[in-house]
């Protein structure tokens, strides 16, 4: 492999699910989700790619935090694509439900069990099928049973399947159907007893190809992972296709990269290796940092990142409604905020690529107040907070904002300590924080 490793020039990283992103046990692993987390904080964005269906996604994506970061979820192998953020529908290619009497025919001639998708139940005329079963509980749907399956099938449909032990069968009847129903239908297999029925032009790729071009992303921009032959064409479509190590022969060929399997976190090691081994090298994307922490408790606070080195972290914060006591000055909590969110952001900034900082303690002492416009208070005394000590038990992502400058005290193979000073326009020093995080590795 010849590509040019480095920088975070990748915008998108693409991830097919089942065999790429989960282990056997079918669960992302903690190093896998720790560096996904902290791949999205630099800046990328994640796209999982997937046969299943989006209700069966949905938990994946809340574990990753994609609708903190503006990830999408591509379902159905590309027949739908939802934005994570707000679970809008921005892209979709339905089967039309004039096709499915059809389709049961053929089902039933041959023996075949069918099923379909709405909502969160998995529609099917064989409901103690054990593949049927199977297929509903990966996905956490229920199972509803439907004798007559087409008349029940009123709705355009992102995917049916039709199941079988007999894979001989199958293989048949999804060549017969690449010869007839080519244009009309795409049919393919992603299991020994799976023939499954999608829209016609539906491929990862395809659609992965329409969200590139709605958001401005180039194929030198995008990373994709994959195992399957349905992610064939989308490694081929990016700068960089990874191939996981349980991948089939056929499907590393195809890629640029073959990485570590899914049960030896993979997809955390090749991202360890293409992306964050690399950020000390390249410019630390604040404007990406700030758009993203818009719905955290950085944007609630206002807090903006302004600088960034290895070294040295700056932000500003308003005093205003958000971040004030009753009585006009800057709140102590605020300015806490503030200090953990630049510390934070320096102990990623240096942390080897195999590691995460966690807040373990954070002090400080106020030294004056800073007022938004006129205070209220009572005639002749006001409150300030003089100390405030607290101990964090786990990582959170926060938020920024008055001017904190965050610089390195000590790096130590298990702790780094910031001090953390915080000043008003006028260069004023409002509090002095030193905030201590604690380097820990993935397991």
């Amino acid at each position: 492999m010849n590509k040019k490793r480095g920088s975070m020039k990748y915008k998108m990283l693409v991830l097919d699910v089942d065999g790429t992103l989960l282990n056997d046990e079918k669960e992302i692993s903690k190093r896998t989700l720790t560096t996904l987390l902290k791949v999205q904080q630099m800046g990328v964005r994640i796209m999982l790619a997937s046969g299943r269906p989006t209700y069966g996604l949905l938990p994946l994506a809340k574990k990753l935090e994609l609708g903190t970061y503006n990830g999408y979820i591509l379902s159905y192998n590309g027949g739908q694509v939802i934005n994570a953020s707000n679970g809008e529908v921005v892209f979709e290619r339905r089967i039309n439900p004039e096709h499915i009497t059809y389709l049961e025919k053929k089902a039933e001639k041959n023996g075949f069990s069918i099923l379909t998708y709405n909502g969160d139940t998995v529609v099917t005329n064989n409901p103690n099928d054990p593949h049927v079963q199977a297929e509903a509980a990966l996905n956490g749907m229920k199972v509803e049973h439907q004798e007559f399956f087409s008349a029940a099938i009123d709705y355009p449909p992102c995917k049916c399947m039709l199941v079988s032990d007999d894979e001989e069968a199958l293989v048949g009847l999804e060549n017969h159907w690449k010869r007839r129903l080519n244009g009309v239908l795409d049919v393919f297999r992603s299991e020994p007893y799976f023939l499954e029925v999608v829209g016609s032009r539906v491929d990862k790729a395809n659609t992965l190809g329409v969200i590139m071009e709605m958001e401005g992303i180039k194929t030198d921009e995008i990373v994709v992972f994959g195992d399957g032959v349905a992610d064939v064409t989308m490694l081929q479509l990016a700068d960089l296709g990874i191939a996981m190590g349980n991948a089939a022969g056929s499907v590393k060929r195809c890629a640029d990269y073959v990485t570590h399997s899914t049960n030896e976190d993979g997809v955390a090691v090749a991202v360890e290796n293409y992306f964050l081994a690399e950020v000390r090298e390249s410019e630390i994307p604040l404007d990406a940092l700030n758009a993203q922490a818009q719905t955290t408790l950085m944007g609630n606070l206002g807090i903006q990142y302004t600088y960034a080195s290895h070294e040295r972290i700056e932000a500003t914060m308003p005093v205003d409604h958000r971040t004030r006591q009753p009585f006009g000055i800057l709140h102590g909590g605020a300015t806490l905020a503030l200090a953990e969110t630049v510390a934070g952001l320096g102990s990623m900034v240096i942390c080897n690529p195999d590691e995460f900082g966690a807040g373990m303690q954070v002090s400080g002492n106020y030294i004056s107040s800073a007022h938004e416009g006129a205070s209220v208070r009572a005639p002749d005394e006001f409150v300030v907070g003089m100390q405030v000590s607290g101990n964090h038990i786990s990582s959170a992502h926060e938020g920024d904002t008055v001017r904190a400058v965050a610089t390195i005290v000590h790096k130590g193979r298990s702790s780094h300590v910031w001090n953390v000073d915080v000043f008003t326009s006028t260069e004023k020093l409002v509090s002095s924080i030193r905030v201590m995080n604690s380097v820990m590795k993935r397991k």
